[in-house]
């Protein structure tokens, strides 16, 4: 849609091939239908939370940065608030307003929208024709911006065809993983926790193969039947690069707010309160109920130990667990539960300064499709916003569609 939007603008003819009965599906669901549509920082700080090939975005960020973005919507009738991260919403916390100001840009540019869903590109003589649709009719182009998303979330139309359409043309396709996506774990620790969420809880995640704390974070995490999920657990995965059964743990403090000395003061009077209880009765007012059972059994105390007899090398090693609660994780989960795909397009056969092809003359790619993946926080939407619009403001002025009439 921006792509689209912006060259029509510039006077193009322009078709909008969309294979949904309505665009924007996935934009409708981020942010827990909220949109975190970017974050309100610099360009270099942009760059700097793209892990992958983030310097080939720097002309398009530069192009159209993020506070380019912010007045884009606030232009279209979208108030807009910065949250906890820098992260933008719309004040209604509404995504589909996002989707709705998308739309109304599309119409306003005279871009005209089509509900077909594309088979393969049409090329020849080493440059675009068109593309062929999958009802076995043809859409002449001297342009084509392909922007189809990864496959992440297939349901709302992410199922990479933009991948497909890339070999097509003689692209290489790097490896396409998970990033943003929930993690496995080791064990059934997590299962009998399942639906638990903590919040205001710190994470480290070590990375075993080199000894290095490779990220930290505070926020929610939410346990599950397979393992770990949340914001901060989806955070962490994208430094998960080369992933390996037990090669990351990750460590949670269940209390970041007390340090080793206030937490063992904590116990001394929680324990002697309860002094004449059993341990495994001791603990609700420290932890959520389905945890109890598991750390008490992690923390290899008896259960129906008193608490009166519970001595401080005992406290101690309990201390410890409640600030380092570890797991170890077993995989990803599949990429169609991520956020973003990690992977895709080489960006060395695009042009970083038009979005175009190297490969293949008129031809453009755009936003997830590439192999450009952003940590949470906005980016990878303002990843598709600057290709996007860059894409749209390349294209030659001879138009993206020369008919856009199907033959």
């Amino acid at each position: 849609m921006m792509a689209a939007g912006t060259a029509a603008q510039r006077g193009l003819r322009v078709c909008l091939l969309e294979k949904n009965q309505k665009p924007g599906r996935k934009i409708g669901i981020t942010g827990k239908g909220r949109c975190n549509l970017t974050n309100h920082c610099s360009v270099p700080e942009f760059i700097a939370s793209v892990p992958t090939n983030g310097r080939f975005l720097y002309g398009a960020a530069s192009r159209f940065s993020p506070y380019d973005t912010m007045s884009f919507f606030e232009n279209l009738g979208v108030p807009l608030k910065t949250e906890r991260g820098n992260r933008v919403f719309p004040q209604s916390d509404k995504a589909a307003d996002v989707v709705g100001a998308l739309e109304r840009f599309v119409k306003a540019s005279g871009a005209q929208m089509i509900n077909r869903e594309a088979k393969q590109l049409l090329i020849s003589d080493g440059r675009i024709q068109g593309v062929s649709l999958k009802d076995g009719s043809q859409i002449s182009a001297q342009s084509v911006v392909v922007c189809c998303g990864g496959k992440s979330y297939p349901a709302t139309g992410s199922t990479g065809d933009g991948y497909l359409f890339a070999r097509q043309a003689g692209h290489t396709v790097t490896r396409l993983r998970p990033s943003l996506v929930p993690l496995v774990v080791q064990g059934t620790d997590c299962k009998e926790m399942m639906g638990l969420s903590l919040k205001n809880i710190s994470i480290s995640v070590k990375d075993l193969k080199s000894g290095k704390i490779i990220y930290e974070d505070f926020g929610e995490l939410l346990f599950t039947h397979f393992g770990l999920s949340g914001p901060v657990i989806l955070s962490a995965s994208a430094h998960l690069r080369d992933m390996s059964p037990g090669r990351y743990r990750i460590a949670i403090d269940l209390k970041p707010a007390l340090s080793p000395e206030k937490l063992d003061a904590r116990l001394v009077r929680e324990f002697r309160e309860n002094q004449n209880r059993d341990f495994e009765n001791s603990l609700s007012s420290l932890l959520p109920r389905a945890m109890i059972p598991v750390a008490v059994r992690r923390s290899g105390i008896e259960p129906h130990i008193k608490c009166n007899l519970i001595t401080r090398e005992i406290r101690h090693d309990f201390a410890s667990l409640l600030k380092s609660f570890s797991f170890s994780i077993e995989a990803f989960r599949p990429i169609e539960e991520a956020v973003v795909t990690s992977g895709g397009v080489s960006v060395r056969e695009v042009d970083p300064k038009t979005m175009q092809s190297k490969l293949i003359k008129g031809l453009y790619f755009a936003g997830e499709v590439l192999d450009v993946d952003a940590y949470t926080g906005g980016y990878n939407l303002q990843i598709a916003f600057s290709t996007g619009r860059l894409a749209g403001n390349s294209v030659p002025v001879r138009g993206i569609i020369d008919d856009c009439c199907c033959d």
